[in-house]
This record gives structure tokens, C-alpha cells and sequence, in this order.
């Protein structure tokens, strides 16, 4: 006799572990392999429940006593740039963004490593090799791009000689939505003005309305972490809570 609940995925539970956003505080997770027969719509369906995607791993967090880390994402029919994210848009507009399969080149690399040095030296991803940045990008069950971000092409042009990068992010690709998985830029303190990193999201955004899509997801934002606080700039914003997505003001 078929299991009637075979059809459902498993989840587990990490050990807990300290929190990379709060201090003194401990982090749990639960997650799910997205092996399921048809992992596309799996994901999908966990993303509006919470869950971010690593990999062929679904997870989501599932701490003690702590439910600060909120799911939250951008409606893009509704979203309505402030006047420094229009200056930004049109300070980038020179920029070249191609969007490519999701294959690892040693240029990503060496950007994503000078990336980690600056911004997160002390994170569990400081020390990524190559083959781990490959696994990251590269195992994913799912429809999944990289978009880069580039300087205006070098003298001579063509595919030999493209210009600077500047700006990678790895992008999961819904039914109505894109999920930002995770992005890395050039800190040169001559890049700094461009603020790449919202930059990114913005190009995300319009992405998503060209698309037809209605939301671009962001991952998770707890309110008194610093690293997080980017994220309530983009409004509006939605917020996962008990009763569903709505709205959080700035």
C-alpha cells in the first residue's frame, strides 16, 4: 500500500548555533532537500511560508525564545523609489547587466573574495574556496541565473576584453516572483558612491516588473541588526508574521 504522505517533504533540525545577527543569542534551523519530484514548485510553495533556498537545501529559521528574523519582500507593482535610489539608478545607468546561467567563472571568485575580506571577515563564509562558491552556485535544482554587473566594455571590446565587474548576484527564478540568494559587489572606494548593493535590488526590481512578476524577495531582516537595515529602505515592504505578509514601515 502507497504511503498517503510520501508525497510530503521531511524536515529536520539543526543544533543550535550562534546567531550571525543578534549577540548572545543562538540559532536553530529547519530545512527540507528539495528532491522532491518536482522541486521547482516545492520551493516556490516554501518560499511563501518563510523558507530561503542553499543549495538543494530548503531552510528557514526555527530558534528558542527568538523569532526575530523576519521573511520579507518587495510588490514591485507598488514599490516607488525615494529620490536617492532614482540618483542611483541613473548614476549606474552606464553599468552593462547580462544575465547568465548559473556557472562559476575565477573572475566571480576573486570579486566575491575581496567581497568577504572587506565586508564579512569574520563570517562563516571568509574562507569559501572556489569549490564551495561553485557548489553554491551551481547545485541548485531549481531555475536559478547569475546576473552580472559590468563597467561599460575596454577599449577593443568584445567577449575578450569586457568590461570591469563590479556586481554579481545569484537569482532564483519563480512563477511570480525572483528570490535574491545572495549578491556580492566591488568595495573599491572608487565604486563606493555607485552603492552597488541597492543598486542591485533596484535593477531586481525593474527586472521583475518586465517579467510580470509580483514580488522580488530579499531573504531575512531582523529589526535591531545592523546588517539588516538596508532592507526596510525599499518600500513598501512585506513582512512575514503569524498572520501572513503585510506591510512594515520604515
Amino acid at each position: 500500500m502507497t504511503n498517503p504522505f510520501s508525497q510530503f517533504p521531511r524536515f529536520y533540525v539543526t543544533a543550535p548555533g550562534a546567531c550571525p545577527y543578534l549577540d548572545g543569542k543562538q540559532e536553530r534551523k529547519v530545512f527540507t532537500e528539495l528532491n522532491d519530484e518536482n522541486p521547482q514548485a516545492l520551493h516556490e510553495s516554501l518560499m511563501k511560508v518563510g523558507f530561503r533556498r542553499s543549495q538543494d537545501i530548503a531552510y528557514r529559521p526555527s530558534c528558542d525564545y527568538c523569532t526575530e528574523c523576519k521573511s520579507v519582500r518587495i510588490p514591485t507593482a507598488s514599490f516607488r523609489p525615494n529620490r536617492t535610489q532614482r540618483r542611483l539608478v541613473r548614476l549606474n545607468g552606464d553599468l552593462l547587466v547580462s544575465k547568465r546561467a548559473n556557472r562559476i567563472t575565477r573572475e566571480q571568485y576573486d570579486l566575491l573574495s575581496a567581497y568577504l575580506a572587506d565586508r564579512h571577515p569574520d563570517g562563516g563564509m571568509s574562507e569559501m574556496t572556489y569549490d564551495e562558491y561553485k557548489n553554491m552556485v551551481e547545485c541548485s535544482p531549481i531555475n536559478t541565473c547569475l546576473i552580472e554587473y559590468r563597467l561599460p566594455e575596454q577599449q577593443g571590446g568584445g567577449a575578450e576584453n569586457p568590461g570591469r565587474l563590479l556586481a554579481v548576484t545569484l537569482t532564483d527564478i519563480m512563477a511570480d516572483s525572483l528570490s535574491m540568494v545572495y549578491s556580492f559587489y566591488d568595495v573599491s572606494a572608487d565604486f563606493r558612491k555607485r552603492s552597488l548593493g541597492t543598486y542591485v535590488i533596484l535593477d531586481h526590481i525593474a527586472r521583475a516588473r518586465l517579467l510580470g512578476l509580483d514580488y522580488v524577495y530579499l531573504g531575512y531582516w531582523v529589526k535591531d541588526s545592523p546588517k539588516m537595515a538596508y532592507k526596510i529602505n525599499f518600500q513598501p515592504l512585506e513582512i512575514l508574521d503569524g498572520e501572513g505578509w503585510s506591510p512594515v514601515n520604515k
